[in-house]
């Protein structure tokens, strides 16, 4: 036996915009400006919201990550630090002197803050005046470390 449904739009007679709300929202996509980001155009008033275009913003351009040194603080050099880099063989003693290599415990640069009780022969690639005002004063020293790729070039100029 067949039942005769009633259509739900039988429901919307009379309404005028058939449950959409108010009369202008349900309009085509002239309403918005066309459809997706389509009307984000250069017109007043006409720009999309959330959308940020830049004219020119294609094309070349270098991105240069210019690696920062990894530094570190003369307090960071305490006696039983020291002690357990010469354990770790990270460093050497001979007699009362500690030969360091800031490169060996991965630092890069040697910096001036804190204070230095110990003697020791730091080689870095870089240090504060400070830091070696303090080193000395102690009775250390402050050696550079030398390249191998910068030895290369030299070679290479000297050759030529």
């Amino acid at each position: 036996m067949v039942v005769r449904k009633r259509k739900k739009v039988v429901k919307y007679r009379a309404s005028t915009t058939h449950g959409g709300g108010h009369r202008k929202k349900r309009r085509g996509a002239g309403s918005r400006g066309g459809r997706g980001n389509a009307g984000s155009g250069k017109r007043a008033g006409q720009k999309k919201a959330g959308i940020s275009r830049k004219l020119g913003s294609k094309g070349f351009s270098m991105h240069r990550s210019i690696a920062k040194p990894r530094t570190v603080n003369l307090s960071y050099f305490t006696e039983t630090r020291l002690a357990g880099f010469v354990e770790a063989k990270l460093a050497s003693k001979a007699g009362e002197v500690y030969s360091v290599e800031l490169k060996s415990i991965g630092f890069d640069k040697l910096l001036g803050t804190g204070s230095i009780k110990a003697n020791v022969k730091f080689v870095a690639k870089q240090w504060s005046a400070k830091a070696e005002q303090k080193v000395q004063a102690v009775g250390g020293s402050m050696e550079a470390v030398v390249d191998s790729k910068s030895t290369e070039a030299v070679s290479k100029v000297a050759a030529e």
